[in-house]
Parts: C-alpha cells; sequence; structure tokens
C-alpha cells in the first residue's frame, strides 16, 4: 500500500509539475505554430500514457497484493488483452507520428516567393551569403576556399559576382520568407534558432536547407545544437529581424564578391609610412617595447592584426574604461583612415622579419603548462602558430606579459563584451579553463619553449 501510495504521489506531482513549470518555450516569432502545436500534441498522448500505466501500475500494487488464502493465477496468453494492447499502442504511435509527418512535408516545401540566404558554418562562427541584384547565387567549390575567398565562390561564375558577404554573427531580414540554405565548412554543425522554431544539420559536402517567414521585430539567438568541437558551446550569433527599410539600407552597405575579388592587397612599402606612428612604441623592427606597454607584432598574423586594429577603430576594443592600455591604443588605430591604410600596415608589418621570440618575462610550470594547454591548442594549434579556420592567433614566440594581460582582461569581462567582438566573446568563455593566474602564467611558461 505505501508503495502504490508513492507512486500516485508521483504522478500528481509530475502533472502539477509540468503545469506550473517556469521552463516552457521561449515566444514565437516566426509562422512555425504549427511545431508547438505538434510538441504539445506529444505532450498529451505521452502525458497519458504516463499517467493511465503508473495508475495502473498502482491500482494492480493494491489489488493483486499478496493476501492469505488467496493463489495468484497463471496465464501465459490473453488474445483479447493483447488485441486490445496493439490497438491502443498503434492509435498512440500514429497519433505521435502522423502531425509530424505534415509539419516535415510543410517544413521542406518552400514557398516560391521566398527570399534564399546561405548560412557557412565552421569552428565556430557564423557567416552570410546573399544574393545580389540578379537573385541567385553563385556557385561555389570547397576547393576554392581561402582566406580571401571564403565561401568557395566561383570566380567564373557571372552570378557569383554581385553576391553580397558578410563576415559577421549576424543574419539580417525583413519580415519576408526566407530559404535558408546550409553548408558547413570542416565538420558537421546544427543551425537552429530557437524563437523560429527551426534547426537544420550542416554535413560537410552537402547543402541542406530549411525555410521560415519571421513574425516579430526584433534580435534572436543563434545556437549550434550539433556537439563540433571543443568550442562548440561558444559558437553562437544573431537573426537581426528589421523593417524593409533598414535590411535594404543594410544590405547596400555590404560587401559584394566582386569587390571583395577587386580589393588590392596591401602596399607594402605605402604602410612604411603608416607605420611610422607605430614604431615609436612597438619599434621598428615590430619587436614590442614592455616599458611602452606595446606587444611585438612581427611574426603575428596579418588576419589578426587587421582584425584588431579594426576593432579599435570602431570601439570593439578599447571602449571598456578599465582597458587602460586598450584606450591608449585606440586614439593611434585612428591614425589608419581607412581599410586601404590598414591593408598597407599589416603589409608591412608582415614584410618585417619574425626575428627572434619575444623576451620571456614570466616563470611557470612549464610541464603543467603544456597540460593545460592542451585545450588551447584546439584551436591556436599544436605549436601555438595560430589558425586562420579557428579564428585563433599565433601566440609561440609573442609577448608573454601582454598575453597574461589580455588573458585576464577577457577572464573579467574588459575585452570580449562588445555586442559586436563575437570572436573575443569566444575567447571570453573559452579562458574560464584558466581557472587562475597560475594556469595562465604556467601556459604562457610553455608558450615560451615553442
Amino acid at each position: 500500500m505505501p508503495l502504490a501510495i508513492v507512486v500516485v504521489l508521483l504522478v500528481v506531482g509530475s502533472v502539477i509539475f509540468h503545469i506550473v513549470s517556469p521552463w516552457w518555450f521561449t515566444p514565437i516569432a516566426s509562422d512555425w505554430a504549427m511545431m508547438d502545436n505538434t510538441v504539445q500534441l506529444t505532450f498529451w498522448v505521452t502525458g497519458f500514457v504516463f499517467v493511465a500505466v503508473n495508475l495502473f501500475m498502482a491500482y494492480s500494487i493494491v489489488k493483486f497484493r499478496h493476501r492469505a488464502g488467496h493463489k495468484a493465477e497463471y496465464r501465459p496468453e490473453d488474445k483479447k488483452l493483447e488485441w486490445w494492447l496493439t490497438g491502443i499502442t498503434t492509435l498512440g504511435v500514429a497519433a505521435l507520428l502522423t502531425p509530424g509527418l505534415f509539419v516535415w512535408a510543410r517544413f521542406v516545401t518552400v514557398p516560391a516567393d521566398a527570399a534564399v540566404v546561405e548560412v557557412m558554418g565552421q569552428q565556430w562562427n557564423w557567416s552570410y551569403r546573399y544574393p545580389g541584384a540578379d537573385g541567385a547565387l553563385g556557385a561555389t567549390d570547397a576547393k576554392l576556399i581561402t582566406p580571401e575567398n571564403p565561401f568557395g565562390i566561383d570566380p567564373n561564375d557571372p552570378k557569383g559576382q554581385d553576391d553580397v558577404l558578410v563576415q559577421s554573427q549576424d543574419l539580417h531580414l525583413p519580415c519576408k520568407p526566407v530559404k535558408i540554405l546550409l553548408r558547413s565548412r570542416d565538420v558537421t554543425h546544427q543551425y537552429a534558432v530557437p524563437e523560429f522554431r527551426v534547426k537544420m544539420d550542416m554535413v560537410p559536402g552537402m547543402v541542406t536547407y530549411f525555410w521560415f517567414k519571421p513574425t516579430k521585430l526584433g534580435t534572436y539567438n543563434v545556437l549550434c545544437e550539433q556537439l563540433c568541437g571543443i568550442a562548440h558551446f561558444a559558437m553562437r550569433g544573431r537573426v537581426v529581424v528589421e523593417e524593409q527599410a533598414d535590411y535594404d539600407k543594410w544590405l547596400a552597405a555590404q560587401s559584394t564578391y566582386a569587390s571583395v575579388a577587386a580589393t588590392k592587397p596591401g602596399d607594402a612599402a605605402a604602410g612604411a609610412a603608416n607605420y611610422a606612428v607605430c614604431s615609436a612604441c612597438h619599434g621598428a623592427d615590430g619587436q614590442g617595447n614592455p616599458a611602452l606597454n606595446a606587444p611585438k607584432l612581427a611574426g603575428q598574423e596579418s588576419w589578426y592584426l587587421a582584425r584588431q586594429l579594426y576593432g579599435f577603430r570602431h570601439q570593439l576594443r578599447g571602449a571598456d574604461p578599465n582597458d587602460t592600455y586598450g584606450q591608449q591604443m585606440a586614439p593611434m588605430a585612428a591614425t589608419l583612415p581607412d581599410d586601404t591604410a590598414v591593408r598597407n600596415v599589416v603589409a608591412y608589418i608582415a614584410s618585417l622579419p619574425a626575428g627572434e621570440h619575444a623576451k620571456a618575462t614570466l616563470a611557470g610550470d612549464v610541464a603543467r603548462g603544456k597540460a593545460v594547454y592542451d585545450t588551447c591548442a584546439n584551436c591556436h594549434g599544436q605549436n601555438g602558430e595560430g589558425v586562420w579556420a579557428t579564428n585563433a592567433p599565433r601566440l609561440a614566440g609573442m609577448s608573454d606579459w601582454y598575453l597574461a594581460r589580455e588573458l585576464k582582461n577577457f577572464k573579467s569581462g574588459i575585452r570580449g563584451a562588445h555586442a559586436e567582438d563575437f570572436p573575443g566573446a569566444q575567447m571570453a568563455f573559452l579562458s574560464s579553463v584558466l581557472n587562475s593566474d597560475r594556469d595562465i602564467t604556467d601556459v604562457l611558461a610553455y608558450l615560451n619553449t615553442l
């Protein structure tokens, strides 16, 4: 009898918890209410079975409990009972599966008037490609992917020349139907927007898709919901749903493949003049100067230097009042008037000999640092060489005191907190693996040996 009471209480408690639970779906912001209805039907069917089975079990515990003078009946077969169970189970399974088939049929049937946007997933970032004035996306080939052509667009396909490329984590959309094409550059990802009730796997070598229609203006979270590596939890983005006029203005300001392909590489000779200001702190050979809080630049990845200069120029870095040295660097970066100047000065820095490693200023446990660095190596490379594909700069041979300061800034929220600094936000997440100052010192002591 006590066991039967416990079973009944568990059933009653489960039902009450389901009804009053604060954990429920996020408010829907697309036309996929059909998804919610199907899930709720699943709750009703499985909930009815849960209640019925457990209450029957409680009834059986009481009804068929051991009593003196009663003998259990052995009935190995009961055709009537078997037919009833088979029929009820069939109806339950059909009730669960049939609505899903209708949802799936609509999910893969894209409206004729839907716009098209391509999403590229990579460890651990998103980027987007929109069709240009011709309304069509150009052909692509994974073999053509380079830092200068991250989507692998075929330069010989005229349809790709006006494709709009967005190297950002933000997907901008108006309140209109849109078909999302999904590609992966490396491993399996899953593009998911909880508020829209849509998600789909991104498989290397395939193009998958789904469609939806945003119904509410606002900003919504993009998540990767397929375990894709150590920084999977930090692979995030946003969908910005805005008025058509705002969307058109934003889209017109983005770069096309033709404009990117026509961009001239940096001119190292012209960059030498721009670097004259930088050399006052960073040194004529980019070797850095700890006394002036200027880290080593020579040997660092060009794409990373360009991104950091962009961050300083647009206040993604150096805006925090606690970032004393970032605030010093911001006006220096502002002396570079445009992107051409940035490319030129970066090209000049790339022309400088990498030279010797920056002088070590930190002493730590190298063996322990190597063990801690195993996590960092997933992005920055086994030898700290930096990996473009994971947005991870070179660490080996760079200024250890500067790396220590920036790691502490990431951990304290001084760096990586800006809404547009997605790589910084990822690093802020990942810096949590370094639990103490000792971890930081030991890792950097190990890096000094690479």
